[in-house]
């Protein structure tokens, strides 16, 4: 009799949650259905439009036509802020206007990220990028002080002295035709990257180490070519694909590499530890207010000294930190670089009163080394390269998951919608940005900036997950374009309508970006 009564009461259990959750979804799908999109077929959706895209034969990658078509599908339904792209069952929530990207973005709530983000978990693992909940709370937590404007001044010698190997490399091409810039600028920043964060210079831009570095190049390319064949979205079938092969024979590369450098680090931070000890205890008695207060440390955050110090303790975690910074750090400064040197290339106006700000901080002594002092004066420097981020983004889109109902325009996007921020078409709003195509780094002076709603430019994202490290981001660029135009002129050979872009995780040139480094002549 008990037994009966057992299995009745789960019997009841299994009914009462069946209908609980298919009235839920009853609810989503009506929310869904009233979204504006195009009529999706009944079994495929909308898929069947992307698949034209990738069985024709294009003259450019496939991203260039996918770019194509998200900021086509925005700019029809501008008004209404947001469609649906529907994946066979359930939509994909694409939204491009201010409002609705603070709906998003600056809730507190809805932080898990879009189910593409599942594909890094073989190679990020669940750090800052990927992780969630409590995980992502306290990693964010534990790593912010990290990037202090204080302990990013630290990093400002390796800024300097890497991208003055850069600019050595593109005067060994001066006498070309023309300089495909992009892939120089990624081993500089790679080498950067990888000194300020794993504390360990890794030769890039002087061939040194070259299988790490081009098994880290190789594995940015995978996740676009994962979310284009929905049969690989299966971790069996993707490790037994040509695709999934290269893929963990790269990554293994970078594992192997990772664990030298860590374990190199490990011992001589042993061996130091007292020393370091020493030292941060007379750092924290020169740095006590004039009142006795004592200043808050940075803990984990002064570099990856104090983290190595926690080594054995704390590898995974900073194995998967470490692989975040290396991949999102060194390929997004990389493209803001790229796409920097080419508006300036393209209008000189604007390259003359950068050279001119320039010229008034160095006095043409092309040898100094970049100072913060230096940084902070770089005041039009700094609006060029967010409006160049404006048109150009380095990261054009992000994914969320959401976990709460939210409503916009009389449309309501369900908790548990997957959706898409995408930053290329919010940036060309025309109510944030008239005449939005046009390149004018005066829109980012300050009272300008003050007009304009918070979220309609977010090219590091904004609110709880914005990207951590945009100041280091931004003071890179800074560095790196400065130390350039010291040096050239720079001329772009193409004009923006015959320069395709294509959307990777990154925003990427569809095919070489052609510029010419001219001297520039003597005071």
């Amino acid at each position: 009799m008990l037994l009966v009564q057992v299995l009745c009461a789960i019997a009841v259990a299994i009914f009462v949650n069946a209908v609980y959750w298919y009235m839920k979804f009853k609810t989503r799908m009506y929310h869904w259905k009233r979204l504006p999109s195009k009529s999706p077929s009944f079994l495929f959706g909308n898929l069947r439009e992307v698949i034209k895209v990738y069985t024709r034969k294009n003259k450019y990658h496939w991203g260039v036509y996918i770019l194509e078509r998200m900021m086509g599908q925005c700019l029809l339904y501008q008004k209404e802020g947001l469609y649906a792209f529907w994946v066979g069952p359930t939509p994909v929530v694409p939204v491009c206007c201010p409002e609705l990207m603070e709906k998003v973005l600056g809730s507190s709530v809805s932080i898990e990220k879009s189910f593409e983000y599942d594909f890094f978990h073989k190679w990020l693992g669940l750090g800052l990028l990927t992780s969630t909940g409590t995980k992502w709370r306290n990693r964010r937590k534990l790593l912010t002080p990290c990037f202090h404007f204080r302990i990013l001044e630290d990093f400002l010698p390796a800024f300097d002295e890497q991208s003055r190997i850069l600019v050595s490399k593109i005067e060994q091409r001066r006498g070309d035709d023309h300089v495909h810039v992009m892939p120089l600028v990624t081993l500089c920043t790679l080498d950067i990257v990888c000194e300020t964060v794993m504390g360990y210079r890794i030769g890039a831009q002087r061939g040194q180490n070259l299988d790490y570095t081009t098994a880290i190049q190789n594995l940015g390319d995978f996740f676009n070519q994962r979310t284009i064949r929905p049969w690989l979205f299966s971790d069996f079938l993707f490790d037994r694909s040509e695709i999934g092969r290269g893929f963990n024979r790269d990554l293994r590369t970078i594992h192997s590499f990772t664990e030298t450098v860590l374990s190199v680090k490990s011992n001589k931070q042993r061996r130091t530890f007292s020393n370091r000890n020493s030292e941060l205890s007379n750092i924290r008695v020169k740095e006590a207010n004039e009142d006795g207060r004592r200043r808050r440390q940075a803990l984990i955050g002064h570099t990856p000294k104090t983290l190595f110090l926690m080594v054995d303790n704390y590898r995974e975690d900073i194995q998967e930190d470490s692989k975040h910074y290396r991949f999102v750090g060194h390929e997004t400064t990389a493209a803001g670089v790229t796409y920097a040197l080419y508006c300036v290339g393209l209008y000189q106006d604007i390259q003359e009163r950068l050279h001119e700000e320039l010229d008034a901080i160095f006095q043409r002594d092309d040898a100094r080394a970049v100072t913060m002092e230096d940084v902070r004066q770089m005041k039009y420097m700094e609006c060029v390269l967010k409006e160049s981020q404006r048109i150009y983004p380095s990261v054009p889109m992000v994914g969320r998951k959401t976990a709460e109902d939210i409503e916009h325009n009389g449309f309501i996007i369900p908790s548990g919608s997957e959706v898409h921020l995408n930053f290329i078409s919010l940036h060309r709003h025309p109510d944030s940005f008239p005449n939005p195509e046009v390149f004018d780094p005066d829109r980012f002076l300050p009272e300008n900036v003050l007009k304009r709603h918070p979220y309609a430019y977010v090219p590091f994202s904004a609110g709880p997950r914005n990207c951590i490290g945009q100041k280091f981001a931004l003071l890179e660029m800074k560095v790196i374009v400065a130390n350039i135009l010291r040096k050239f002129r720079v001329v772009s050979l193409d004009p923006r309508d015959k320069v395709f872009v294509k959307v990777e995780f990154t925003l990427k040139p569809a095919e070489p970006m052609r510029l010419k480094f001219l001297p520039r002549t003597p005071a």
